[in-house]
This record gives C-alpha cells, structure tokens and sequence, in this order.
C-alpha cells in the first residue's frame, strides 16, 4: 500500500473537474503506485464537517493520536472556488514544494496556470488536512460571475465546459505526479 494522494471537488464545478480528472488518468490506462481517491465533501460551509471528520478517522490527530495512513499520506488537492480556470495554486505557506509544482505546471503554461503563491488560503477543505500536517493545496482559479461562492448558479448547465475540461487535465496531471512520485510531498512543520 502506497502513499495516499488526495483529489477533491465541490458542487458541480468541482465535482465535475475531480470526477474528469479520475475519468481521465482511468481512459489512459494509468496503474498508480500510490492510492488516489476523489472525495466529494459534504457540510464544508457548516465547518469544514466532511473533510474534517474524515481526515481524523483516518489520519487522526498528532497532538493526540495518528492512525498508521498519517505516515502514507503524501498530498491533498482541492478546487472550491467555482468554476474558472485554473491559474496556479496556493502554496499554504509550504515553501518547500514550490520547484515541485513549478515542474508540474510547466506543459500547463500555455492555458495560463503560471502563478504559484505562498500564501495560505482558508475557509476550504484542504484547511482540515493543514490542521493536522497534512499538505493540502487549493488552486488559484479565475473568478467566473455566479458561479463562486457556492450560488445556486454553481450547476452544470451554468458551467464553463472549455476550463473546466483544462482543470480536470491539470488535475489529472497533478494526482498522477503524485501518485508516481518516489517520495511525499514534503509537509511543513506543525504549529
């Protein structure tokens, strides 16, 4: 059993781009050597209750108790900010995985995915699995009219079909690299 790398989406745009992503890395017959898992969450404007709950059942907590998946984990990706393409992705204060994801964006130049920030994002899934260690990454996306923030435009009919087929191939690249990659993702130190 491998590391984990971790892909996830949210309402429709979302959950299109991570089950695309999945469709993806499936139709060209890749044979990961670590687990990637989509996870569609539940609860996240309540208090982040579905990622949250998830990832101390099956990581735990270091300041109390880690389950034996803590140490296997390697990476988690999450897009929550609607439909837009993606344009690069928040580092969360990790500077350690900057030339990683620099490498990774590279064959993405051209569809604009170029900015890589280290500055750390909140009020999103990826914030439960930073909470315990874990690095989680949200990427940065261009605003689209009615569709962030969660709106009741956020469906599939209301969607930009062209980006978000870019976002499930950047997706798919980047839960490939990290299901292929010898080592995990380094974590930044806990707080």
């Amino acid at each position: 059993i491998g590391w984990l790398a971790q892909v996830v989406g949210l309402y429709a745009a979302g959950c299109a781009v991570a089950l695309e992503a999945a469709r993806i890395l499936k139709a060209i017959g890749v044979r990961p050597r670590r687990t990637i898992r989509v996870a569609l969450w539940g609860g996240e404007e309540q208090g982040l209750y579905g990622s949250r709950e998830y990832v101390l059942k099956h990581f735990g907590d270091p300041k109390k108790q880690v389950m034996p998946e803590y140490e296997k984990f390697s990476v988690y990706f999450n897009q929550d900010y609607g439909a837009g393409q993606y344009r690069g992705i928040y580092l969360q204060e990790n500077e350690h995985v900057r030339r990683i994801f620099e490498e990774w964006m590279k064959p993405f130049r051209d569809l604009g995915m170029t900015a890589v920030s280290i500055q750390g994002v909140g009020s999103t899934d990826h914030v439960s699995f930073n909470t315990v260690g874990l690095p989680g990454f949200q990427f940065i996306q261009d605003r689209v009219g009615g569709t962030a923030g969660h709106t009741n435009l956020d469906f599939f009919d209301t969607l930009p079909a062209e980006d978000l087929m870019k976002n499930a191939v950047i997706m798919a690249s980047f839960a490939y690299h990290a299901a292929m990659s010898d080592v995990r993702i380094p974590r930044k130190p806990l707080q």
